[in-house]
């Protein structure tokens, strides 16, 4: 799948969701904070980039070691989940 059009389908979602998810479980699960930094690192590059592909290779690696491979835990909302599924679908295509 290609990276630029799985960027412009989720960026926009996922600018609206990480700060919120963030704020409401991020004391239950603080995990997500670091979701939270890596993406907004990531987002800070792709911008940067414009319709170029960033360097984001190290932020894909710490999203994966911190989420568990995107494993959404249970007791959560679905933009939670969404978030982890907008991430990994971005992950799978760069």
């Amino acid at each position: 799948m290609d990276f630029n059009r799985v960027k412009a389908e989720h960026l926009k979602t996922l600018e609206q969701y990480v700060p919120i998810v963030a704020r409401v479980h991020g004391g239950s699960h603080p995990e997500f904070l670091e979701v939270q930094e890596i993406f907004e690192a990531m987002h800070k590059k792709l911008k940067a980039a414009g319709n170029e592909k960033p360097e984001l290779i190290s932020e894909f690696q710490q999203l994966r070691e911190v989420t568990d491979n995107y494993t959404v835990p249970d007791d959560v909302c679905e933009s939670y989940a969404a978030v982890y599924k907008m991430l990994a679908a971005l992950d799978e295509a760069y």
